[in-house]
């Protein structure tokens, strides 16, 4: 996964997601149809930018680390593949809220 990340880097206040799978079962063991899974709104950073700059030419860090669990809003982001891996490519304040790690 790493290897990808050397030659695609996101530029000012952009972050990079792999989007968790959707389920596929219920817990009773019914398979969901295609249909019915719903858009999965949960992700994975795995690149960000370093951040953008305010008016004062001040650089502002984005609010998220890689590894960090976030929620994305149900449509927008840019998708990117990268050897043959879907990533979708966000702005810092598109994000919606990140999980705590318990």
């Amino acid at each position: 996964m790493a290897r990808a990340f050397k030659r695609f880097l996101p530029l000012f206040d952009r972050i990079l997601v792999e989007r968790n799978l959707p389920e596929l079962k219920t817990k009773g063991g019914i398979m969901i149809p295609e249909k019915s899974q719903g858009k999965v709104q949960e992700a994975v950073v795995v690149a960000v930018g370093g951040g953008s700059k305010n008016e004062k030419g001040d650089v502002t860090p984005v609010c998220v680390q890689v590894g960090d669990k976030v929620l994305l809003p149900e449509y927008g982001g840019t998708k990117i593949v990268l050897e043959e891996k879907e990533y979708f490519l966000f702005r810092d304040g598109d994000l919606l809220g990140k999980f705590e790690s318990q």
